[in-house]
């Protein structure tokens, strides 16, 4: 596993990490399969709205008990939603201050997940499009205690601006250890993002990369590394990923899918290839 993690903050995250959104009735079962397959990366929030975390934890728990996973070889990450980007099932009191919402939240996915701890907690985005507002700042210090007491082994931001991690940075007691962003090919694969990341060890997720770029691996650029190296073109999309330091998530509910996506991490691309797909816009 370890050649197909990247280390941070003392925590190997995996390279490939199964998303769990938009999954509903068939999040317990499409979690199950991805553990089968080998995927030891599961990625969740605690937002009704879009994911099931009971579900995902029903999973975890019937692979850690067949033995199909041990828990030191599992990357489980989950995240605190604030109010607007959830639905009427909130995990939390609408009414508390923001650090008791967090303090709610996590513990309710740690009910979900049948978990002690969670490997990474994200904030899943800020509250405001610019800058990062007073909420922003009460739910990392919320975070923050959270890691303190052994909760959550590291910390993370999805959804976020260049800038505003660049403001989270300057404010974090316990620095982000992770970044969760679409990644669109039009905006040079998030490029600015990436850049605080690397400047600052910060690991990157990258969703949606097939999703928010069909031109990409519809390409002709492609599909011609894809023929020339017996590969799909997802598989050729996710490697140029993995080549450009990302971790890449992926939601697929196909099993052959799996096999396909995990099969990538053991198919290298030249750095011509990448950059024929880097020029791809």
């Amino acid at each position: 596993m370890d050649r197909h993690t990247i280390p941070v903050q003392g925590v190997r995250v995996p390279r490939l990490l199964y998303g769990t959104a938009w999954k509903e009735e068939a999040t317990r079962e499409l979690v199950a399969a991805a553990l089968r397959a080998g995927f030891r990366g599961v990625d969740s929030a605690n937002q009704r709205k879009h994911y099931d975390e009971a579900q995902v934890g029903e999973a975890l728990t019937e692979a850690l008990d067949a033995g199909v996973i041990e828990r030191e070889r599992l990357f489980v990450q989950t995240k605190y939603t604030f109010v607007a980007g959830q639905d009427e099932r909130l995990p939390y009191d609408p009414r508390a201050p923001i650090a008791e919402q967090v303090a709610q939240s996590h513990a309710s996915s740690l009910a979900h997940l049948g978990l002690a701890a969670v490997d990474a907690y994200l904030l899943h985005g800020p509250s405001r499009r610019v800058g990062l507002g007073p909420d922003d700042l009460a739910a990392w210090r919320a975070m923050e205690a959270i890691h303190d007491a052994g909760g959550a082994r590291i910390l993370g931001v999805s959804n976020v601006s260049a800038a505003q991690l660049r403001e989270l940075l300057g404010f974090a007691r316990v620095a982000p250890a992770t970044v969760q962003n679409r990644c669109y090919a039009a905006r040079d694969w998030d490029a600015e993002v990436r850049g605080v990341c690397a400047e600052s060890g910060i690991v990157y997720q990258g969703f949606s990369l097939l999703t928010a770029n069909p031109h990409v691996w519809q390409s002709a650029a492609v599909a011609q590394i894809a023929h020339a190296r017996g590969l799909t073109p997802a598989q050729v999309v996710l490697r140029f990923a993995l080549e450009r330091n990302m971790v890449a998530l992926t939601g697929t509910t196909s099993a052959q899918h799996m096999a396909e996506d995990l099969a990538a991490l053991e198919h290298p691309l030249d750095p011509a290839e990448v950059a024929a797909i880097a020029e791809i816009c």
